[in-house]
């Protein structure tokens, strides 16, 4: 009995809810930041979007001071994790056990390097599940993440007091 205690009860409080008008203008950028992206990509007939991209926007835009959305971590994050994806799909194969191995060798990867982007650790498994070839660097996992960040860092100067980025 003593044992649930560890899973059901901690002393730490809930975080303080945001407010109305942060809510409602990260929700605004998110849906700018996807919209843009998905007009460019529609407009140069390039595939700019990534599954990972919808939850980049939550840490993006709604938790923009964290580490975890800073401009290095989402675009280092995003490439680092999909170059790991590729290299186990293409040297090892696509495996369960190469798609866990590059899934946790991302998540090391990043860690190292200080980049960090949890959005991106989904980024072997999209690999995986697409099989795509080494053009997915670019289109859409680099590209994309640039021009996501490009995104927010207009949108978040312009509806923040605070400055993004906190650093490069």
């Amino acid at each position: 009995m003593q044992e649930n205690k560890r899973f059901f009860e901690n002393a730490m409080p809930l975080p303080v809810r945001p407010s109305f008008k942060q809510i409602v203008l990260s929700g605004i950028g998110g849906f700018v930041a996807i919209a843009l992206i998905a007009l460019l990509a529609e407009m140069t007939e390039t595939i700019l979007i990534l599954g990972s991209f919808g939850a980049s926007c939550v840490i993006i835009f709604a938790l923009a001071d964290s580490p975890l959305a800073q401009p290095r971590n989402v675009i280092v994050g995003h490439f680092l994790s999909s170059l790991i994806g590729l290299l186990y799909l293409h040297l090892v194969g696509p495996q369960w056990w190469s798609l866990a191995l590059a899934v946790g060798s991302a998540i090391i990867v990043m860690m190292a390097t200080l980049t960090v982007h949890p959005p991106a650790g989904s980024n072997p498994v999209i690999v995986f599940l697409g099989m795509p070839g080494w053009h997915f660097l670019l289109f859409p996992t680099l590209l994309g993440a640039i021009f996501l960040v490009l995104v927010a860092l207009a949108y978040n100067n312009l509806v923040r007091k605070k400055t993004y980025p906190m650093y490069w």
